[in-house]
Formats: structure tokens, C-alpha cells, sequence
């Protein structure tokens, strides 16, 4: 067999900022993202890159801190669970009013000169990467400093060197990425104040990364659909192939909205771990169970739409069904072992399995992968491939 030249994928998902729990929505994209990483660096060069650094200088994330600060001082996080402390970014934005840029700007330089994170932060941060390790999601720098390659002048300069900025600061106005020259709308990304956007900071640390990269696969949830548009024309522009990947958000009793609004207690990831743990999923010999249902879940059952509401009764079923199917493959139940250890069928094989979910990209479709494993007649799943992506 002939395997073709690798090629550079850069995979860069919306960020999450620590300021809530980590709901059915979010679980969904980083269970997406993470069987896309880890079912296509055998066959790739993959890089992940998933930098909180880079966007805890949106509002919603300094305006917290400067919210906790203002209003609780001195306060203890470290005990707090990931519901407290959403509980309080709940309040902070239904009753907050928004601050100034000069307010904000301690916040800003704390973390673009010194990688300064908020203690309630750093403790969301903290819980998040026990629930990484309980999932066997691969961790991306969850708690590192990962400063974006361009300041935010350095931003703007590039895309004004290239006609794609609307810079009206020096009549006192935002800053606006202009692709009207493409049909599309002016979008604001840095407000008059000096405050930018999530938008903003995207294109500060993708802009110089991109040029290395084959290929740039964009994970995000379709509520930022127009932005991702944006995003994707300018990238396109440096040279790399662009894909965007859109994938829906969970309703929960029928309704998607916002974490900031609140309505996710009973379904945050440590409810659900913990939810796991009481129906006989336990942390001992079927771990792997429960990464592999969550995947199968996540993913296979709920698919890329948004039009199921998050089920138990579901997810319990599919915990059901991974522990069978581990028990089919003989794959190692606890923590997917490495693959030879578990009667892989060697490497041939498994880039064979993975590279037909690829369809004329270079990244591998977990929706179709994962769907791969379920249905009625079909093999038991090659131990390999469960080692080296589902668990």
C-alpha cells in the first residue's frame, strides 16, 4: 500500500471561555474535536490549537473578573464547584452594567504581559481539566499561557495592508473588518473604547499560524455562523484550504440557549460524570465505557443538527453500548492501552479505517466515524481504532 505524503492541519475550535460549566453544548463540540484529533493525526500532521489565553481578553471574561472583584473582593475559589462559580457569571450578566475599556485595561495587560488568570477562572480551569482526564479528551494547554502570535495593532495593521480594515479610530469610531468588496457585511471587532471582540482576538492568533497549514479545519457552533464566513474568506486568503465546521448546539428540554442565561444544573459534565458513577459506569474497569459512550452519544446519536434535546435515558443507553462493544473488540476496557497490547491489526489497517471517513479532506469525519461502530450485522470494532480514538 502506498500511504500519500502527509499534509499540516491545523485544528482550531471556538474556545469555551472558564466563566461557566461545561454544558451539553460545549461537551458536544469537544467530543467532536477530539475524535477529529486524534482520528486524524495517523494519517497527518495535526496541530490543536485551543489558547484561553488568547480570548480571556473579551468582555465576557475580564468583565467577570472585574465583576468578582467589584463585588465579592477577597473571595475564596478554590472550593467553589464549576455551578458556583456559573451561578455568579449568570448574575453578573443579567445584572452587571458594562465597563469602561479603561476599567477593563488592568485585566487586559495582566494577561497579555504576564498570563494572569482570575482565581475563579483558574479554578473552572482546574475542575475542566479533571473532566479532560476522566473523558480521555487530549488536553490542548487547558492551563498554559498560549499568547496569540499578533498584538492587536499588529492585527490591524496586517489587515489594512491588505484593505480588508474599516479603521475609524481617528474619528473616534470602532474598528470594522470590511469584506464588503466580497458582498459581505462590515463586522465590528474592536468597539470605539478600544474593547475587541471574539472575532478580534480569532484573527490575532490565526492570522500567523495559518500560512504553515495545508489545510485549517474551524469547529464552532452555528450560532457564529456569519463570523466564521468572515473568518473563513480571510484566511483563504494566506493560502490554505479553510473548512468549516459547523456543529449544533444540544436544546435541553427543547430550548438552546446561552450558558450566560442560566438552565444547565443537572447537566453540566461533572453532573453527567457524576450521573455516570451512579448508574455503574465507575471509575475502575469501565472507564473505557464511559468515554466511548459519551463519544457515541455526543456524537453518532445527536449528529451534527440541534434538533434533539439532551436525553439520560439516551446517554445511559449508549454507555450500555460501548460496554459492549468493548467487550466484542476485547479492547481494553479501563484505558485503551496501547493498541498492540490489545491485538491491533496493525497500521496499514488502521489508516485504512480511518481514511475512508475522509471524503476529499484531509481531516476524518467523527460523525461518520463514530457512526461506523453502531448498526445491526456489523463487526466487532478493531481494538486499534478504539484505542487510538475513542478512548
Amino acid at each position: 500500500m502506498t500511504v500519500p505524503p502527509r499534509k499540516n492541519v491545523l485544528l482550531a475550535p471556538v474556545t469555551v471561555t472558564p466563566t461557566k460549566p461545561l454544558t451539553p453544548s460545549h461537551l458536544k463540540g469537544l467530543l467532536w474535536t477530539d475524535v477529529m484529533f486524534r482520528a486524524t493525526a495517523p494519517l497527518a500532521e495535526v496541530t490543536y490549537r485551543y489558547s484561553h489565553t488568547t480570548y480571556h481578553v473579551t468582555e465576557q471574561t475580564v468583565g467577570f473578573w472585574e465583576y468578582l472583584d467589584r463585588t465579592h473582593g477577597e473571595a475564596d475559589y478554590t472550593q467553589l464547584s464549576e455551578e458556583d462559580i456559573g451561578d455568579l457569571y449568570v448574575r453578573y450578566r443579567s445584572e452587571a452594567p458594562h465597563q469602561s475599556a479603561d476599567v477593563l485595561r488592568p485585566y487586559r495587560d495582566a494577561v497579555e504581559h504576564s498570563g494572569w488568570v482570575h482565581p475563579a477562572s483558574e479554578r473552572m480551569l482546574r475542575l475542566w481539566a479533571g473532566h479532560y482526564e476522566r473523558l480521555g479528551m487530549h488536553d490542548p494547554g487547558l492551563r498554559e499561557h498560549q499568547p496569540p502570535g499578533l498584538g492587536l495593532e499588529e492585527m490591524i495593521e496586517r489587515l489594512d495592508a491588505v484593505g480588508l480594515v474599516l479603521d475609524q479610530r481617528v474619528c473616534g469610531g470602532p474598528v470594522y473588518l470590511d469584506l464588503t468588496r466580497y458582498g459581505m457585511p462590515l463586522r465590528r471587532i474592536v468597539t470605539a473604547d478600544g474593547r475587541p471582540n471574539y472575532l478580534a482576538c480569532a484573527l490575532r492568533e490565526l492570522l500567523p499560524l495559518v500560512p504553515w497549514y495545508d489545510e485549517v479545519v474551524l469547529l464552532y457552533d452555528r450560532e457564529l455562523d456569519a463570523d466564521y464566513q468572515l473568518l473563513n474568506r480571510v484566511l483563504s486568503r494566506l493560502g490554505p484550504t479553510v473548512r468549516r465546521v459547523p456543529i449544533g448546539r444540544v436544546p435541553i428540554d427543547g430550548r438552546i440557549t446561552s450558558a450566560r442565561h442560566g438552565g444547565w444544573h443537572g447537566h453540566t459534565a461533572g453532573a453527567l460524570l457524576r450521573a455516570s458513577a451512579d448508574a455503574g459506569v465507575d471509575p475502575g474497569d469501565d472507564l473505557g465505557a464511559l468515554r466511548l459512550g459519551m463519544r457515541l452519544y455526543f456524537i453518532a446519536t445527536l449528529g451534527p443538527g440541534q434538533s434533539q434535546s439532551f436525553r439520560h435515558d439516551l446517554l445511559r443507553h449508549c454507555l450500555t453500548v460501548a460496554a459492549r462493544l468493548l467487550n466484542r473488540s476485547g479492547a481494553t476496557r479501563a484505558t485503551g492501552t496501547d493498541a498492540s497490547s490489545a491485538g491491533a491489526t496493525g497500521t496499514g489497517d488502521l489508516f485504512d479505517a480511518l481514511d475512508r471517513h475522509r471524503r476529499g479532506h484531509t481531516y476524518v469525519d467523527p460523525y461518520r466515524l463514530a457512526c461506523s461502530l453502531l448498526g445491526k450485522g456489523r463487526p466487532a470494532p478493531d481494538p486499534a481504532l478504539l484505542s487510538a480514538v475513542f478512548l
